[in-house]
């Protein structure tokens, strides 16, 4: 009976084993066979394309791809649109656009997004209800916010309008249709959506700081203003540095906001390089030259990120 107790004990732990490890590789590999499908996806429909459009971006297509490689001459001819041409061209006026707009958008938020946090960070009363009504105009998409502000800023319907009908008959506010203003129209509407969620980054970092630093320093006399400048805005240095990617990003990318909001503006005045790629794409048959605007605005995203990713994940010196 020992005997036979003995072998039992040893065959079940060998019949038993297989079992485990074909159980253990499967939970390995599951996780693996989950996001595949969505791996291979992204691989192909967004690096694939990307890919994609570098290679039209050297060709001569034009309403359909085009397989026959003409070298640079997309990328020498938006070159001579922006520094050959007279009047300027709209790729001029597209990257003109985007250096004001991505300027002011990107200012403007992170200045009034600190100062939103820092005055919700002094324990006002009614933060509860402050933080959803700041945060709600990032829950709108493009479409919405730039309608509503379509409407608003219109002379013929929105401020001025009801301004003429309260009395003040002399205020006049026509950003919207006028070319050489309509570019800021956009600035106030994106910004209108940008700083709430930009406060809402700056007030998790605010809340992040210990409060033994900030005590130290009101012991040794330091002011509100010097407690600010000097130790709670360099502690926000990676808040920032994640806000201005983030705006940068948004920047670039903006389309729709200028659609809904001003149709591209009097004579294209308002486009930047999306709007740009879009219309010589899709509706002036360039593809070859849409192509090559969108590379460009890829390299832009491209050479802002990656220092930002570098910083980020670089090993630390011991």
């Amino acid at each position: 009976m020992s005997t036979v107790a003995t072998s039992q004990i040893k065959l079940t732990p060998e019949h038993a084993r297989p079992r485990a490890s074909v159980r253990s590789r499967l939970q390995d590999a599951l996780p693996k066979i989950v996001l595949a499908p969505s791996f291979a996806i992204t691989i192909v429909f967004v690096y694939g394309f990307i890919l994609w459009t570098i290679y039209l971006s050297f060709t001569n297509s034009k309403t359909f791809p085009s397989y026959v490689i003409t070298g640079s001459r997309a990328y020498q001819r938006l070159w001579g649109w922006t520094f050959d041409t007279d009047p300027p061209s709209s790729w001029y006026t597209s990257i003109t656009n985007m250096g004001i707009f991505g300027f002011l958008y990107i200012f403007i938020c992170l200045a009034l997004g600190l100062f939103l946090a820092i005055l919700l960070d002094q324990k006002i009363r009614g933060e509860g209800v402050l933080r959803p009504i700041y945060l709600y105009p990032m829950a709108l998409s493009f479409i919405v916010t730039g309608v509503a502000w379509k409407w608003f800023l219109d002379p013929g319907l929105g401020l001025e309008q009801t301004l003429h009908q309260w009395g003040w008959t002399s205020f006049h506010f026509d950003w919207i249709k006028n070319k050489d203003f309509v570019i800021y129209t956009v600035v106030i509407a994106g910004v209108w959506q940008a700083s709430g969620f930009i406060m809402a980054m700056f007030l998790a970092g605010l809340r992040g700081i210990d409060g033994e630093i900030m005590k130290a320093a009101q012991i040794d006399g330091a002011t509100t203003f010097q407690l600010y400048r000097r130790i709670v805005i360099p502690l926000l240095r990676p808040i920032f540095l994640s806000a201005f990617i983030v705006l940068a990003h948004l920047a670039i990318k903006s389309y729709d906001l200028v659609v809904a909001l001003t149709s591209g503006g009097p004579g294209g005045s308002a486009w930047l390089p999306s709007n740009f790629m879009y219309e010589y794409t899709f509706k002036r048959n360039e593809m070859a030259v849409g192509s090559a605007s969108a590379v460009i605005m890829l390299m832009t995203i491209v050479a802002i990120i990656v220092p930002y990713l570098y910083s980020e994940l670089r090993e630390k010196p011991q």
